[in-house]
């Protein structure tokens, strides 16, 4: 259930009201908005008279969440989340666009994409410093020296990092680095790792996994904010059906009924969907018209010599055009893109 607080509640009502939630054998988790604060109850008792609580000072009202998701609900926040990375929100009117390569291969390589995809207007800075292959014998990855030429990169241009993580002991270490972990498909339901990171402060993507149902996704999404982040954006990355054309099918409806039944910010990454380059650029116009909060699009300055996933990511000229043809399909769905900057800005 959820505990609306009245605006301008004080913080020893909202103590108040946890105090009593624990009394009786709940968990409160206070969500602090904007104008009010929403506590999330969480037990495995039977509710309590709803009448018990709405007594309380400071309290609104108390509304009953019947899906399994309680604290990343709709109902927790009808007006929808801002998630901030670094210093760009994620979730407002203006779009995230999370631009870079599958992996960091070079310094050199590194800087040509992030100085390129900057002034093409991305506001967000995505390059894989750990990869989870299929092969044991492809490319893993540059490791830490990975993370701190992402790291330098951001010092150079401004751009906050996204990068993943794999396992449980590597999240110190990589949000050292990151201003935020991502969660890839095949880990979407690695339950250790989603309550670590969990209990870190950096914001986390959530990749759906490649056979999840929106209610597994944001079941996922769920153990996370149970750790105490609310910092959590999902991503749809498509999802694997009988269609062999594409890598993966984009399931564009998951953005709308998402939208329905979560506060969290919804991205769309066109590139591992489509698998080839040529469609990227459809499916991302496709994710704005959704109503995705923005995109994660893959971009190598030589995708022929790419050490991961050379065929789905586009060059810098065709990423500056993609984010051209954005621009009046975000003003008709209500949403603007990030400012654009000179490339004498970046080096």
């Amino acid at each position: 259930m959820i505990i609306v607080m009245r605006p301008g509640a004080s913080q020893e009502q909202v103590e108040a009201v946890q105090q009593r939630l624990a009394a009786l054998g709940f968990a409160g988790h206070p969500i602090y908005g904007d104008h009010q604060v929403v506590i999330g109850a969480i037990g495995a008792k039977p509710l309590p008279d709803l009448e018990v609580l709405e007594e309380l000072p400071g309290v609104e009202r108390v509304v009953r969440v019947m899906h399994p998701f309680k604290l990343v609900s709709r109902e927790v926040n009808p007006a929808g989340s801002v998630v901030m990375v670094g210093d760009v929100p994620v979730g407002g009117r203006q779009l995230a666009v999370i631009a870079g390569p599958c992996a960091v291969e070079s310094e050199a390589q590194l800087m040509e994409t992030v100085t390129a995809v900057r002034a093409a207007g991305a506001n967000l800075l995505r390059g894989g410093a750990f990869k989870p292959r299929s092969s044991p014998y492809s490319f893993q990855g540059m490791g830490e020296e990975a993370l701190k030429l992402l790291a330098a990169a951001r010092e150079k241009t401004g751009l906050p990092v996204v990068t993943e993580v794999l396992a449980v002991r590597q999240v110190e270490l990589v949000a050292q680095y990151a201003d935020a972990l991502q969660i890839g498909a095949r880990n979407m339901q690695n339950f250790e790792l989603l309550r670590e990171v969990g209990r870190q402060s950096k914001p986390v993507l959530l990749k759906r996994g490649m056979s999840a149902t929106i209610e597994e996704w944001l079941m996922a999404a769920e153990y996370i904010v149970n750790e105490g982040n609310q910092n959590v954006i999902l991503v749809e990355r498509g999802i694997r059906t009988f269609e062999p054309a594409t890598r993966s099918t984009l399931d564009v409806s998951a953005v709308v009924v998402a939208r329905g039944l979560t506060h969290l910010p919804i991205l769309v990454d066109p590139s591992h969907a489509a698998g080839k380059w040529q469609w990227v650029s459809g499916l991302a116009r496709a994710g704005v018209a959704a109503g995705a909060d923005g995109l994660m699009v893959e971009v190598h300055p030589h995708p022929e010599q790419a050490l991961s996933d050379g065929p789905q990511a586009l060059t810098p000229p065709v990423f500056t055009e993609l984010m051209r043809s954005l621009a009046p399909l975000a003003q008709a769905v209500g949403r603007s893109l990030p400012q654009r900057h000179p490339v004498a800005a970046a080096v």
